[in-house]
């Protein structure tokens, strides 16, 4: 199985590219909310570290945006990321027979969850596009963003790391345009 990895800022378009593959693909955003909403021991672990915030389960958002700040999030992370990893593996399992899986994973990088045979993919979108599209996420603060955004290295770092850049200018047929071409490469 080769993983395929896909890298870039928080609202490059990462999970949008990653659907665009038809691929088997982790999604560690969408496991992180399963986890929030399923997982009593997450729960059981970030109450006893956050009491006067996580005071439900299943956890809500809104708790989680009330810790937000720098040394909280690394506490949250350290929690929450052990069992991202567990689903991980889990997902990698299920599919050891694949040809190809997409992983995205904001901080696979970030939290050293990459391997030298994989094939790293780096989405790079124009600021402005990043932030209109992260307005019209609904749930765009500033704030949390800007902490998120620290906790990543910067793109130009990241880059360096890729095998293939998608640039991600919102035109789905350029992107898809891009994408046979990776898929093309990867298959010769």
């Amino acid at each position: 199985m080769i993983r395929i990895g896909i890298i870039g800022d928080i609202g490059s378009g990462k999970t949008f590219v990653s659907k665009c593959f038809g691929l088997p693909m982790f999604d560690a955003d969408l496991e992180v909310k399963k986890i929030y909403k399923t997982n009593k021991k997450c729960f059981k672990k970030l109450n006893k570290k956050f009491p006067k915030n996580i005071k439900h389960f299943p956890i809500e958002k809104e708790e989680i945006k009330q810790i937000i700040n720098k040394s909280n999030l690394k506490i949250l992370s350290k929690i929450v990321h052990q069992y991202v990893r567990i689903s991980l593996n889990k997902f990698l399992k299920k599919n050891y027979k694949k040809k190809y899986v997409i992983l995205d994973i904001p901080l696979l990088i970030e939290n050293k969850l990459y391997k030298k045979s994989d094939i790293i993919i780096g989405i790079k979108a124009p600021k402005k596009i990043i932030i209109k599209r992260l307005k019209l996420r609904g749930n765009y603060n500033k704030r949390i963003f800007d902490i998120l955004r620290k906790q990543q290295f910067n793109l130009t770092r990241k880059i360096k790391l890729c095998d293939y850049v998608i640039e991600n200018n919102s035109n789905k047929k350029n992107i898809m345009k891009q994408i046979n071409i990776i898929k093309k490469k990867l298959n010769d």
